[in-house]
């Protein structure tokens, strides 16, 4: 043990913070405690160190947000990753914050409205662009890839209808890029009604 250890645990214990550490510690280890039961088995490993003994790996955890403004100036918050923080209902009704671990993971995104498109930028490190499938609709885009290291899921809402037959995405380390063409509004023209 370093001296910077040393020193950070007897820091820990001054009586200024009144156990302030110790109970956070006991706070993180009763919501791991919960948390445990609910990872997918596909997130929990086992690992055997050359002394013999065997080590449980769990992970990845992944939990993040980013925050733009709309063109109404109003904040758009988007969350990605694994972990969902969600309220569960007790017994007696009361509400618990807890947490859902998935599987998938949901890659950070940015959605940038143009004039004449819309650009999805989502960030997928440590896969191929073979394992990105994506899928679109007048309204929505869906990104998905499932392989065996990675798993990555959304489906986006998009700002504006899109022709989904006018599209293209790169993919380059790590980062992909898909531009979606919005659709063309037909100009209604009219049309002289004769009175019989």
């Amino acid at each position: 043990m370093g001296w910077e250890e040393d020193w950070f645990k007897r820091w820990r214990r001054f009586p200024f913070f009144g156990g302030f550490f110790e109970d956070l510690d006991k706070i993180m280890e009763e919501m791991f405690k919960e948390m445990t039961p609910a990872i997918p088995k596909e997130l929990v490993r086992e690992r055997k160190l050359p002394d013999g003994s065997v080590v449980r790996e769990m992970g990845p955890f992944v939990y993040g947000y980013s925050m733009t403004l709309g063109p109404d100036g109003k904040p758009i918050i988007r969350e990605f990753g694994n972990i969902k923080p969600t309220m569960k209902q007790l017994p007696l009704g009361t509400p618990k914050p807890t947490i859902e671990v998935e599987e998938k993971r949901e890659p950070l995104i940015d959605i940038m409205e143009e004039k004449d498109a819309i650009k999805v930028i989502a960030e997928l490190p440590g896969i191929e662009k073979t394992d990105i499938n994506l899928n679109c609709t007048e309204k929505s885009l869906t990104i998905s890839v499932d392989t065996e290291k990675r798993k990555y899921y959304k489906e986006l809402e998009l700002p504006a209808e899109i022709d989904p037959k006018i599209s293209k995405a790169s993919y380059k380390n790590g980062v992909l890029e898909v531009t979606l063409t919005k659709a063309k509004k037909m100009k209604l023209e009219g049309k002289q009604i004769t009175i019989e």
